[in-house]
C-alpha cells in the first residue's frame, strides 16, 4: 500500500551520518524494488544485515503438479489439509501458474526457531481461522479472523500464534501486490468511490530493537528453492525506518460493498490485483433492489481467465453444498453459473451473509498433488438436471 510511513529513529537527511550513543555508526540499508523505480524503504540497523556465519544446503520447495492441463469444474475440500505443526512445511500449493501460487496452510505452531523471508513472491495471507502477531524488523501487526496480511517480497517475518487452531489462505504473486488501479487517483490516494480507505488499512507498530549477536536461521525462497542462511545479528534489529514498502493488513469485514438495481459484475468486489490476476472479496450486503431484480450470478463463460473462489463463512445462494475452506475452480472456456433451482429461489430475497475471497488469474492454472489429494471428484456433475 504506497502511504508514506516510518517508525523509530532515523537521521533528518538520508545517506548521512547516523550514530549509536556508543559513536558507531548504525547500518543503513535501501530496500527498493523493480531496480530503483517502485516503493522502497530506508532501513536503519543497529549491525550490517550482511554478516553471514553459514550457509546450509539448498532444497527444493517447486509445487509437483498433477494435472498441468484440464478442462472441468473442479472443487477442494481445504480443511481436508491437515494441520502441522511447523508453518512453512504446513503451506501446501493447491493452484499454480507462472504468475501466483494459492496454497493452504494449517499450523499449529508459531515460528520460534526460525525467520522466513520469501524473495520471490510478495504474499498476501488471509486469516480464515487463527488470531496472533506478524512480526517484522518493521514493527508488528495484530491479526484476527478476516485479515489479509500483505508481506512484500524480501521481508524478513515471523509468525506467532495464540493457539494451535489456525487456517491459512495464502497467495504467492509474482509481481507486486498493489490496490486496485480503478480505485485509486494519480497520487496513488484511493478515491471516494472505492469500498475501502486508508483508514482501514494497518500498518506496522511497537518497533522493537533486537540488537543481539548469535546464530540467526533465516529460510530464504528464491526460483522455487529453499536457501537455509544463518546470520549472525539479530533480523529485527531496525532502530528505524522510513518509506513505502512494508507489510500491512486489511480486514475483510472493512470492505464496504457496492451494490446496485440490478446484479453487480464481479470487478466491484476487486480488494488487490497482481500481473494478470486479481483478488476480490465478496462481504455480506443488500441485494439489488430493481423490483425484477435477479440476485442471483448469471452463467458466465470466462473465456480469457480461469475463476477460483474461497468459501469462507455464511450462505452462498448460488452453490449447493458449500462447506468452510472449499475452493471451486472454474476453468476458461467453459461456462459456470448458479446450481439448479438457485436462481428462482433467490427471487425476492434482500441480502446476502456469503464471505468469501475470489481469484481471477489470466493464465490457466495448474493442479499439485496436494490439490488432487482434497478433491471432490463429482463436483463437475453437481449442474446436472433431468431435462428429458
Amino acid at each position: 500500500m504506497p502511504i508514506y510511513h516510518t517508525l523509530g529513529s532515523i537521521p533528518p537527511k538520508r545517506h548521512t551520518v547516523f550514530r549509536k550513543p556508543d559513536g558507531n555508526l548504525y547500518a543503513e540499508e535501501l530496500v527498493s524494488t523493480e531496480g530503483f523505480s517502485s516503493l522502497y524503504s530506508l532501513v536503519y540497523h543497529c549491525h550490517p544485515p550482511t554478516i553471514v556465519k553459514s550457509l546450509g544446503e539448498p532444497y527444493s520447495v517447486e509445487p509437483k503438479i498433477a494435472r498441468e492441463k484440464h478442462l472441468r469444474h473442479t472443487s477442494l475440500i481445504g480443511f481436508n489439509i491437515k494441520p502441522e505443526d511447523d508453518y512453512l512445511k504446513s503451506r501446501k500449493p493447491v493452484l499454480v501458474n507462472s504468475d501466483l501460487h494459492i496454497s493452504l496452510a494449517a499450523p499449529k505452531k508459531s515460528m520460534t526457531d526460525y525467520f522466513y523471508k520469501n524473495s520471490q513472491a510478495d504474499e498476501v495471507i488471509f486469516i480464515h481461522e487463527g488470531t496472533g502477531t506478524l512480526k517484522t524488523g518493521f514493527g508488528k501487526i495484530k491479526f484476527a479472523y478476516g485479515d489479509y496480511l500483505v508481506i512484500p517480497r524480501g521481508t524478513i517475518y515471523q509468525l506467532e500464534f495464540n493457539d494451535e487452531k489456525n487456517r491459512l489462505f495464502i497467495v504467492e504473486s509474482f509481481s507486486p501486490i498493489r490496490t486496485p488501479k480503478l480505485y485509486r487517483n494519480q497520487f496513488g490516494q484511493l478515491e471516494e468511490h472505492s469500498p475501502f480507505c486508508e483508514r482501514d488499512i494497518k500498518r506496522p507498530q511497537d518497533l522493537e530493537t533486537i540488537d543481539a549477536v548469535g546464530d540467526f536461521k533465516v529460510l530464504i525462497k528464491k526460483q522455487g528453492i529453499m536457501y537455509p542462511y544463518t546470520y549472525g545479528t539479530h533480523p529485527f534489529d531496525f532502530v528505524g525506518w522510513d518509506g513505502f514498502h512494508y507489510p500491512w493488513a486489511f480486514s475483510i469485514h472493512d470492505f464496504e460493498p457496492i451494490t446496485g438495481r440490478l446484479h453487480q459484475p464481479p470487478p466491484v468486489h476487486q480488494t488487490f490485483e497482481g500481473h494478470n490476476f486479481v483478488i476480490c472479496s465478496f462481504v455480506p450486503r443488500k441485494y439489488d433492489y430493481h423490483p425484477l431484480s435477479i440476485p442471483a450470478p448469471y452463467n458466465h463463460s470466462n473465456v480469457d481467465s480461469d475463476e477460483v473462489l474461497y468459501y469462507v463463512d455464511g450462505d452462498f445462494m448460488s452453490r449447493k453444498s458449500v462447506v468452510k475452506g472449499q475452493i471451486t475452480l472454474h476453468p476458461g472456456g467453459i461456462p459456470h453459473g448458479p446450481h439448479p433451482g438457485t436462481v428462482e429461489k433467490s427471487i425476492g430475497k434482500e441480502s446476502t451473509e456469503e464471505l468469501a475471497v475470489m481469484i481471477d488469474p489470466f493464465r490457466p492454472l495448474m493442479l499439485t498433488q496436494d490439490a488432487v489429494d482434497i478433491e471432490d471428484e463429482s463436483y463437475h456433475t453437481s449442474w446436472q438436471i433431468n431435462v428429458e
